[in-house]
């Protein structure tokens, strides 16, 4: 059937030129943003002395906040143990409490505090002025729709791992037959 990708090895469909571009780009941004002496200049700028698991955790809060460290590690794509590590330091740093969880009160969920607040603030307005002052050239609509395709995929990234994530409990769950 033209147009449909053909199965690799793997019995995947192999991707077009067109996801491989998108997938050879999104690796250059990544890797980009993710550089230490980037990840140091913004926090020169922001003013906050956060490394980047930390800041990391502190969006993904301030983004879905409260939640159980479980659920960040999961959300992360982490160990338990490393946001637990991570936590701690936030909360040294005054940047997060641990709240009681209302449907279950044995457990915590995690939250911003005033300061952690601030600190996200401080970090999206220099990482907005930076990518404001690397998109220049770009007209309002191009950014409003690489804005929107973003969101779109992300999204779709979202609801494809939730997907497979229930794919694999299911076959997890199936008895065994052979």
């Amino acid at each position: 059937m033209a147009g449909v990708p053909a199965e690799s090895l793997s019995g995947l469909p192999v991707a077009s030129p067109q996801v491989v571009e998108i997938e050879r780009a999104l690796t250059r941004v990544t890797y980009l943003s993710t550089r230490s002496r980037q990840h140091e200049r913004l926090m020169g700028l922001a003013g906050v002395p956060l490394d980047r698991a930390a800041v990391a955790l502190l969006r993904q809060i301030a983004d879905s906040e409260p939640l159980r460290p479980g659920e960040l590690a999961q959300r992360l794509g982490v160990e338990a143990s490393h946001v637990t590590r991570t936590v701690q330091q936030l909360q040294r740093a005054g940047c997060v409490s641990r709240v009681p969880d209302p449907d279950d009160r044995r457990a915590q969920r995690i939250q911003l505090t005033d300061a952690g607040r601030e600190a996200v603030g401080r970090i999206r307005e220099a990482g907005a002025r930076g990518m404001q002052l690397a998109l220049a050239g770009w007209r309002p609509e191009e950014l409003r729709q690489m804005a929107t395709l973003f969101h779109r995929m992300v999204d779709d990234f979202l609801a494809y791992t939730v997907e497979e994530d229930c794919g694999r409990e299911a076959d997890a769950a199936s008895p065994v037959t052979g």
